[in-house]
């Protein structure tokens, strides 16, 4: 049997992760080794479902409920076959992230009131803080919670319990005796109001919109019930089938009802107006329904016949994810392995948010957990770049996904006709200083996780050489501009009288000017000054405007020797002239 209580809508969805990458490598070149990603190639943010864990510790589970409140996964289970040692019916309390049994509450009253082993059938509502509501054979309803020794319960009167579910209040709870439908006191057990249909299978409550729908699977109707009046309101016809009907649903959040029916799932709007038919793989049949309103989602367990005679038949059940507001397929369908109805129907539960789903499989006597997971979805991109060789560069990447996608970057020396993952870059960080060769690649980085793999947009590297005027030397540094040589410093005037001359100023640095010679003591004779220090930054091919100081040779030194070899000639010369005659 399936739950029948709506799950609380919470806040819990898949969690993300980003993952920001920096790349800035010390390495020149590009290496190459096998691109990365774990899954195939599928549209980013694919939502999917998998199997994380399987429970074998609560017998042969008939119902599932996940609390709202303690988050605790409680299961009603009949024994197991093939455990004649143990019996294992009862409720038992289960944590939900590994399936470790908290407790189990096996003893429940009988309709004397005597304690007994009970197999649990029905899970049908969660008590408030914790606990649940539900229903054992042939009449019985009971309320139990964690830790407890034994169930509080009473006994319906009348013919047995044929289905149940929650109340339309939080102290009663519906129950079917074949066509009769009875609003029943949880504690007490005592019938408050009652109607009688042509017949009946299964119901569920829309407490929203004040509104019971019961279905009659043998006659190919649906009721509507007016929870004021306790009354037909309307009937809806459904459509001609085998006869199998496997539940009767209800989404809280649209009030849309979901009937199973012998290979298909049909869906009204909660007036009763037809919305559509889903339909499963092969012979597999639908057999439990819940609703996630935080994803506005319904989870839809099919069972396989268990005929393999039967053509389309495998043996494999299927879990299929649909939006509620238009019926589409929302996630890939998972396949349950050996899933069958030959021994019992599947149940279902959906943590709110749909981050985890609970499915029960009676014939395997086992709970398989499944978990939401989403493909990377890249929320950003590397940008382009345009850098100086010898520089380093920094690219950025960030992608998020269920689970945390891992990252590896590959480049593409083709105009991203080709790719190829770079060795080692797999981790949120990775560093290369930049090359000519480089220049004109491409790169991009692929997230990939259990689901599938997404690549962000490719980024550009631009690589040029460095520019000597602005100080760049092409290998890796920056080089250092040349300082301008100092101004030579000027001769000392010649003292009055002396022989000698005032010095020469001091040739200029490199780069410098040169300096300005001395001015001359006597009339008689100049001296000849000393050449200047050499002042200035580096070594320079191409002289400055004072190349001829940076030559090593004072000008006012040769100034001056120019000044006495031309007065010594002009001396000579004179001596040397023979008289003239007459």
């Amino acid at each position: 049997m399936t739950p029948r209580h709506p799950l609380t809508p919470g806040r819990a969805g898949a969690a993300s992760a980003a993952l920001a990458l920096v790349l800035a490598s010390a390495a020149t070149g590009s290496p190459v080794s096998a691109a990365g990603g774990e899954g195939a190639d599928v549209p980013q943010g694919t939502v999917a479902y998998r199997s994380v864990a399987q429970f074998t510790t609560a017998g042969k589970p008939r119902d599932l409920l996940l609390h709202p409140d303690s988050k605790k996964l409680y299961v009603g289970s009949d024994d197991l076959p093939g455990t004649a040692d143990v019996n294992e019916s009862g409720l038992h309390v289960l944590d939900p992230a590994d399936g470790k049994v908290r407790s189990t509450v096996g003893q429940a009253p009988g309709p004397t009131g005597t304690l007994g082993r009970r197999a649990v059938r029905q899970l049908l509502a969660p008590l408030p803080g914790d606990g649940a509501v539900f229903f054992y054979p042939l009449r019985g309803i009971g309320t139990a919670k964690d830790g407890d020794a034994a169930a509080a319960g009473a006994w319906v009167p009348g013919a047995a319990v044929t289905y149940a579910t929650a109340g339309l209040t939080p102290s009663t709870v519906l129950v079917a005796q074949g066509p009769v439908l009875s609003e029943v006191d949880i504690a007490t057990a005592a019938v408050k109001r009652s109607v009688t249909l042509e017949g009946g299978d299964a119901f569920a409550v829309d407490a929203a919109r004040g509104t019971v729908w019961f279905t009659d699977i043998g006659n190919r109707r649906m009721y509507r019930i007016d929870a004021a009046t306790f009354q037909v309101a309307a009937s809806v016809g459904l459509p001609d089938g085998e006869g199998f009907g496997g539940f009767t649903e209800v989404d809280p959040e649209t009030g849309a009802v979901w009937v199973g029916l012998d290979s298909s799932v049909v869906v009204h709007d909660a007036t009763g107006k037809r919305l559509g038919t889903l339909r499963g793989a092969g012979t597999d049949m639908p057999r439990a329904a819940g609703f996630d309103a935080t994803t506005h989602e319904a989870f839809v367990v099919w069972q396989d016949a268990g005929d393999t005679s039967q053509p389309g038949s495998d043996n494999d059940g299927t879990l299929t994810v649909h939006r509620t507001r238009d019926l589409h397929e929302a996630v890939k369908p998972v396949v349950l392995p050996a899933m069958h109805v030959q021994l019992g129907s599947a149940a279902v539960a959906v943590e709110p948010g749909g981050a985890a789903v609970f499915v029960s499989d009676p014939v395997a006597g086992r709970i398989t957990r499944l978990e939401r997971a989403t493909s990377p979805k890249v929320t950003r991109n590397p940008a382009d770049q345009t850098v100086t060789a010898g520089s380093r560069v920094s690219l950025t990447a960030e992608a998020e996904g269920t689970p945390r996608p891992t990252a590896a970057w590959q480049v593409s020396t083709d105009a991203g006709r080709t790719w190829q993952a770079v060795a080692g870059a797999t981790s949120p960080t990775y560093t290369f200083t930049a090359a000519l060769s480089d220049s004109g690649r491409r790169y991009r980085a692929e997230f990939g996780n259990d689901v599938g793999v997404g690549r962000t947009a490719a980024a550009t590297l631009t690589v040029t050489i460095a520019d000597p005027a602005t100080g760049g030397n092409g290998d890796g540094g920056s080089a250092t501009t040349g300082g301008t040589g100092g101004t030579g410093s000027t001769g000392s005037t010649g003292s009055a009288g002396s022989a000698t001359g005032g010095s020469d100023g001091g040739s200029g640095g490199a780069g410098g000017s040169a300096g300005t010679s001395g001015t001359s003591g006597t009339p008689g004779s100049v001296g000849g000054g000393s050449a200047g220090a050499t002042v200035g930054g580096g070594d320079h091919t191409a002289p400055g405007p004072g190349a001829l100081a940076s030559t090593g040779v004072a000008v006012a030194s040769l100034a001056g020797s120019a000044v006495v070899l031309t007065a010594a000639g002009w001396v000579l010369m004179r001596r040397t002239r023979p008289r003239g005659t007459g």
